[in-house]
């Protein structure tokens, strides 16, 4: 969790750094939005397959496995995200984004707890231990808020 947060801090100081031209920051918005695509989208469809499993379409099993799988997309979309960003000339005295950035080092903390509770749900037989699913449910709220709560101030800082 703290190599997510150092990376992360390491990424906001070398914003302060940069100061990338106009094609330079094209090409940054394009990675940005690219990763938005790529690591939001895999979180959905993992969210998508438990929501197939509480609806008795899929085995549990089954989700856990298939999800698994979309970890490397979900962080490399999420590490694309904080690269591209340091190019972007973040405002780091804009109070939005102060939010965005801490939004983000939730979402990378959690993204580490959804790791290691991936697989402990690895082992789990039926039925299905109601601890392990409300942290499971904890771990997925989380992760939406995050990630909808970063996509609304980018959209409002973008559109300003």
């Amino acid at each position: 969790m703290s190599a997510s947060i150092m990376l992360l801090a390491g990424a906001i100081w070398l914003s302060t750094r940069l100061r990338p031209n106009t094609a330079w920051h094209d090409i940054a918005l394009f990675a940005h939005l690219a990763s938005l695509v790529l690591g939001f989208g895999a979180v959905l469809v993992a969210d998508y397959l438990f929501a197939l499993w509480a609806l008795g379409r899929v085995p549990f099993a089954e989700a856990v496995h298939s999800a698994s799988r979309l970890h490397l997309l979900v962080w490399g979309g999420l590490t694309g995200l904080v690269a591209s960003g340091a190019l972007l000339s973040p405002d780091l005295g804009s109070a939005a984004t102060i939010v965005k950035l801490c939004l983000v080092g939730v979402l990378a903390v959690n993204g580490v707890h959804a790791t290691v509770l991936g697989h402990r749900m690895a082992l789990v037989d039926d039925p299905v231990p109601v601890r392990l699913l409300v942290r499971g449910g904890l771990t997925t709220a989380v992760s939406q808020l995050c990630w909808w709560g970063a996509v609304v101030i980018g959209f409002l800082n973008a559109t300003r």
